[in-house]
C-alpha cells in the first residue's frame, strides 16, 4: 500500500510505529513490535536488533509523549463531603457505618493511603505486617494517634505514628474515633486489630469503595482522602515541607 520494501529496517519499523500510534494507544504498539519479532525472526534473524535500535525506541518514546491519553483525575475529598457524611451516617445504628466514618476522617486528617486503612481484596496480598493494632492507639482529650506499621515509602521499615488532632466541626475526627473505639472494644475486646467490621473481619478495599460511591459524588476515589487532606492543609497555609512530612512523601 505504501510501496515500502518487504525487508524490515529501522526506518520501516519507525514509520510503522508512527502509523500505528495514530490508530491505537502508543502503549500497545510495543506489544505489536514484540509480536512482529516473534513472527519474523525465522525469516529475518536480525529483527530483534532492528526493533531495539535507537531509531525505533526513540520513535516509540516520542509517540508516547505526543499521543498519551489524558490522565483521569479524581476529585479530592473536601470538608463539605465529610459534613454530608456525618449528617447521613452520624446517627446510624450501624457499627460498620461508624467504622467507615472513623476511617474516612482518619484517612483525611492523617493523610493515609487507602491501603493503610483497609486490606486488599486479593487474599494473596493481605498481610498482617501492614495492619495497625489496637494496642498502638494513644488517646487523649483533643487528639489520638496510632502506629502505621509500614507503607510503600517506608525504606527503613520502622513505620510511622499517625497523629490526628480535634477540629471544631461536626466531623471532628477525635469524637468519631472515640465513638468507634468504644463500640469496637465492646464487640471485640480480645482482638488485636484496630480496624474491624461488625462480622469481625478486617475491612477490605471493595467494602470501603462501595460505601464511598454510595454516599459521595462520582469521581471520589480511595486516593481522594489523602489528596483532600493535603489540599486542606495547603489551603490552611501549612508550608509544603510540613505537608510532605505529614503525608510521608519522600
Amino acid at each position: 500500500m505504501h510501496d515500502f520494501p518487504v525487508e524490515p529496517t529501522a526506518d520501516i519499523l519507525s514509520f510503522y510505529t508512527v502509523y500505528m500510534c495514530h490508530h491505537i494507544k502508543p502503549t500497545s504498539v510495543a506489544s505489536y513490535l514484540s509480536g512482529i519479532q516473534n513472527e519474523l525472526e525465522p525469516v529475518y534473524p536480525n529483527i530483534r536488533s532492528i526493533c531495539r535500535s535507537a531509531l525505533v525506541r526513540k520513535t516509540l518514546l516520542g509517540c508516547k509523549r505526543l499521543l498519551k491519553s489524558e490522565p483521569t483525575r479524581r476529585i479530592p475529598l473536601e470538608l463539605p463531603h465529610l459534613e454530608a457524611l456525618v449528617q447521613s451516617l452520624g446517627q446510624s445504628p450501624s457499627y460498620d457505618h461508624l467504622l467507615f466514618l472513623a476511617q474516612i476522617t482518619s484517612g483525611f486528617y492523617g493523610l493515609n493511603r487507602l491501603g493503610e486503612l483497609v486490606w486488599p481484596d486479593n487474599r494473596k496480598l493481605q498481610s498482617y505486617a501492614n495492619v495497625s493494632m489496637r494496642h498502638s492507639v494513644d488517646l487523649i482529650i483533643d487528639q489520638y494517634s496510632y502506629h502505621l506499621p509500614g507503607h510503600k515509602s517506608d525504606r527503613s521499615f520502622e513505620g510511622n505514628r499517625i497523629v490526628i488532632q480535634a477540629v471544631n466541626a461536626t466531623h471532628n475526627p477525635v469524637l468519631l474515633f472515640k465513638k468507634y473505639l468504644q463500640a469496637r472494644d465492646s464487640l471485640f475486646p480480645g482482638r488485636p486489630e484496630l480496624w474491624l467490621k461488625a462480622d469481625g473481619s478486617i475491612p477490605q478495599r471493595r467494602w470501603f469503595i462501595d460505601l464511598l460511591h454510595h454516599f459521595l459524588p462520582d469521581g471520589i476515589s480511595g486516593h481522594s482522602l489523602r489528596a483532600g487532606g493535603a489540599l486542606a492543609l495547603a489551603l490552611a497555609g501549612v508550608p509544603p515541607d510540613r505537608i510532605q512530612d505529614a503525608g510521608r512523601w519522600t
